[in-house]
C-alpha cells in the first residue's frame, strides 16, 4: 500500500513563511555587516538559498552560504562545509534545514561548528515536528507541527511546484 500524501504547506504558504523566518533573522542579527547562513546539504542548503533571496530584498545584509555536509545514516563521520572554519569564525551563524525531526542532524551539525570560536549560533527550519530526541530546538521556524511517529514530513523543492507534505 502507497502512503497517502496530504499537504500541509503549499509553495505560496511555503514563500510566506521563509519570507517571515527572514526577517526574524533579520531581526536578530540586524547589528551584523555579514552572517553566514550553513545548510544542511541537499534540502537543508536549497531553503537556506531561499532565505537569502528574501533577506537580500529587506536587508544590507552581506550573506555568505555554507554547505553542511553531513552523513545522516552515520552522523558521527566528519562534517565537512563547502567553506573553511576562518571564514566563519567570529561570525554570526544560522544554520538551516528543512524539517527538525528527531535533531540529530541538527546537534551534530551545531556540534561541528562549535570548533570555531563564533559571535552568535541559530537555527532554522520550515517545519518543527516535535519528536526530539536530542535537547535541539529552532530559533526560527515556519510552522510546528505535531505527528505521530509513524507519520513522514518531507519538503519538495520545485520552484513554483514546492510543497510540503506527511505521508
Amino acid at each position: 500500500m502507497i502512503a497517502e500524501k496530504n499537504i500541509i504547506l503549499n509553495a505560496e504558504q511555503i514563500k510566506q513563511k521563509t519570507k517571515r523566518i527572514a526577517y526574524q533573522i533579520y531581526e536578530n542579527n540586524s547589528n551584523e555587516e555579514e552572517i553566514i547562513l550553513a545548510g544542511i546539504s541537499k534540502n537543508g542548503y536549497t531553503f537556506a538559498n531561499e532565505i537569502k533571496a528574501c533577506l537580500e530584498n529587506i536587508s544590507p545584509l552581506k550573506i555568505t552560504m555554507c554547505e553542511v555536509f553531513i552523513n545522516k545514516k552515520e552522523p558521527l563521520s566528519k562534517i565537512t562545509t563547502s567553506i573553511d572554519a576562518a571564514t566563519y569564525s567570529g561570525k554570526s551563524i544560522v544554520l538551516v534545514d528543512d524539517v527538525l525531526n528527531s535533531g540529530a542532524t541538527l546537534i551534530y551539525g551545531i556540534k561541528h561548528f562549535l570548533d570555531v570560536p563564533l559571535k552568535r549560533f541559530k537555527t532554522a527550519v520550515l517545519i518543527n515536528r516535535n519528536h526530539k530526541k536530542y535537547p535541539v530546538k529552532a530559533d526560527f521556524k515556519g510552522m510546528s507541527l505535531s505527528t505521530t511517529l509513524q507519520e513522514h514530513v518531507s519538503v519538495d523543492f520545485d520552484g513554483e511546484n514546492t510543497v510540503a507534505y506527511l505521508s
